[in-house]
């Protein structure tokens, strides 16, 4: 496998398509299954990639079923795993990840540095965390911006971010989103050897839509309040206000809570709609003069790009000061916030 053409790429060489070879993909959100078809799709991953989506997270198994009806040639589903797959599965070529900054994943480099190439896929505003922290002069512990590391936790991250340079620098590390870049970090990643490819939901594109929306506000739900980061009581207070100009259609996040959910739809003027696939598979029937709503979020950048031909707007809200709860630090509030950038 590893004589074939397109397997790897020099760094600062192009990436040719469709590329040959294996991929094996680790899956563990809706977003991530989107991504990781797009990326089959667009001709990155290769010929022959297989999905092993994980067992359990929410909304995989209705985002499963969408996709493993209409998906391309050559790509395949494993049942829900609960173990994530070896970097060093024989005749792989592509090991494929959506969170970088995942500890079972930091792990796995460690324990078992993969001889083929590394791919990662969006897994919301980390991607975007990710580049930067790759990019920069300093090693930078690979550590999701919300958490508050143990001193172990801190070196793993840390390891990680040499693993993954020496990769870039071999030009073997593949960066695949839908997300803007800032134009310094791309060219600082793209210098170092990482191959970055954008996308604009290409393949999405070209399936069929299945679900109609005729209120003329959409919400798009937030799991901040789910998450501890804001209060709930504003939170529901700002939905309910939604209605001031008519009927809302509210679809939630999938961690949202039951709690919040009842008494968004409490009020009369919202249709809350049930949580099925990702939202960037749902909304693409939208129509000029239809608006969507959402606090910062990847779906900002991801659904602007879907619904930029249909004329409908999206609108992102910036989170009130008095709406954080005490325990959200700044530097949170800051990445979260940096959505309205996109």
């Amino acid at each position: 496998m590893i004589g074939e053409r397109n397997i790897f790429c020099r760094p600062g060489e192009g990436l040719a398509r469709p590329r040959s070879g294996q991929a094996v993909v680790w899956a563990e959100s809706p977003l991530q299954l989107l991504s990781a078809v797009e990326g089959h799709g667009a001709g990155l991953l290769g010929r022959n990639t297989v999905i092993h989506p994980r067992a359990g997270s929410v909304g995989m198994s209705s985002t499963l079923t969408s996709l493993m009806s209409q998906v391309p040639d050559g790509v395949s589903f494993t049942a829900g795993a609960s173990r994530i797959p070896s970097p060093r599965i024989p005749g792989m070529d592509r090991w494929v990840i959506g969170d970088a900054f995942s500890g079972t994943v930091q792990r796995q480099l460690m324990v078992r540095p993969p001889n083929g190439e590394v791919v990662v896929l969006d897994d919301g505003l980390a991607t975007r965390s990710l580049l930067a922290g790759l990019a920069s002069e300093r090693p930078v512990p690979l550590i999701r911006p919300r958490a508050t590391p143990t001193a172990a936790r801190r070196s793993l991250g840390l390891a990680t971010w040499f693993v993954l340079r020496r990769l870039m620098q071999s030009g073997r590390l593949l960066v695949f989103t839908a997300l803007p870049v800032a134009g310094q970090v791309r060219r600082r990643f793209t210098q170092l050897g990482g191959h970055l490819e954008s996308h604009r939901f290409e393949w999405l594109d070209t399936q069929p839509v299945t679900e109609v929306v005729n209120e003329p506000t959409v919400l798009v739900g937030s799991a901040m309040p789910a998450d501890g980061l804001i209060d709930g009581d504003p939170y529901v207070d700002w939905v309910h206000s939604m209605t001031d100009d008519g009927p809302v259609a509210y679809f939630p996040h999938r961690r949202e809570e039951p709690d919040v959910l009842s008494r968004i739809a409490a009020h009369p003027l919202i249709q809350m709609k049930e949580h099925t696939v990702p939202v960037e598979m749902r909304l693409r029937s939208l129509h000029p003069g239809q608006q969507v709503h959402c606090l910062p979020s990847t779906v900002l950048a991801s659904l602007g790009l879907i619904l930029a031909p249909s004329g409908a707007r999206i609108i992102g809200h910036a989170v009130p000061e008095q709406w954080w709860t005490p325990s959200t630090p700044d530097r949170v509030r800051r990445h979260l916030s940096s959505a309205l950038d996109s």
